[in-house]
């Protein structure tokens, strides 16, 4: 499958291997959502506690507004999904199994002004 624009990723359960060049693309159209939307959420699919909270501070590193704290006390075992929200600065972290590999990155509107979107899923390491 050709993965050209952040919609050919919406029928996925898992991020797919992408390249150099697919990354840039991607993540310039995304950066514009980003950018635009009033606040985000974030869920991350990953197989450890661990990985989830390193994708999760990898978008805190790359973008400055968006930041959570207390992240040392977010723990669970197995395959997991982690929830973040920018807007309330919260973040869960839940055993999940079964699920794919990625990030979800939700763009959100205050008052419906807009429509919400979810983009995703992307590789773990996609902000590093």
């Amino acid at each position: 499958m050709e993965i050209n624009k952040l919609v050919d990723l919406n029928n996925l359960r898992t991020a797919p291997k992408l390249s150099n060049t697919q990354e840039k693309k991607l993540l310039e159209e995304l950066e514009v959502n980003i950018l635009n939307a009033d606040w985000i959420t974030i869920g991350i699919m990953a197989p450890s506690d661990n990985k989830a909270i390193e994708a999760l501070k990898s978008i805190s590193k790359k973008y400055s507004s968006i930041i959570f704290g207390n992240l040392s006390s977010l723990h669970a075992d197995g395959g997991v999904f982690l929830k973040a929200n920018q807007k309330t600065s919260n973040v869960f972290v839940r055993s999940e199994n079964g699920l794919g590999e990625g990030i979800l990155i939700t763009c959100q509107y205050d008052k419906g002004a807009k429509e919400s979107n979810t983009f995703g899923p992307l590789p773990l390491d996609f902000f590093t």
